[in-house]
């Protein structure tokens, strides 16, 4: 199925939503962590990256590289799941991300 460029509008302002969400809780990263943090074999880079930083330097930047260059996004996506097993029993408010990014996830997988 082709992206339509409302879709991919639609993910672009999603994006935008997240990283808002991401610095509203107190967690945007002005540095990247090391390289060799982006060298796991674990989804979500769990064993080297908090949830919270794969979002911001692996899902958002890879979604505004793909964006940029007229590539296209993927089709399925189910990281809203992820966000609520990180932030359970967490001090910082997730809600508002977790929401974004279910949205984010029934844009992706086409059921916006």
């Amino acid at each position: 199925m082709s992206q339509s460029s409302a879709q991919i509008a639609e993910v672009a302002d999603s994006l935008l939503r997240i990283e808002m969400e991401l610095r509203q809780i107190g967690v945007w990263e002005s540095e990247a962590p090391p390289p060799e943090a982006f060298h796991s074999t674990q989804p979500f880079c769990i064993d080297t990256l908090e949830f919270t930083q794969w979002l911001q330097f692996v899902f958002v930047a890879r979604l505004k590289i793909l964006i940029e260059a007229d590539h296209p996004l993927p089709s399925v996506s189910g990281i809203a799941p992820m966000a609520e097993e990180h932030f359970r029993g967490r001090s910082e408010p997730g809600e508002g991300l977790i929401r974004e990014l279910e949205v984010m996830d029934q844009l992706l997988s086409g059921q916006s």
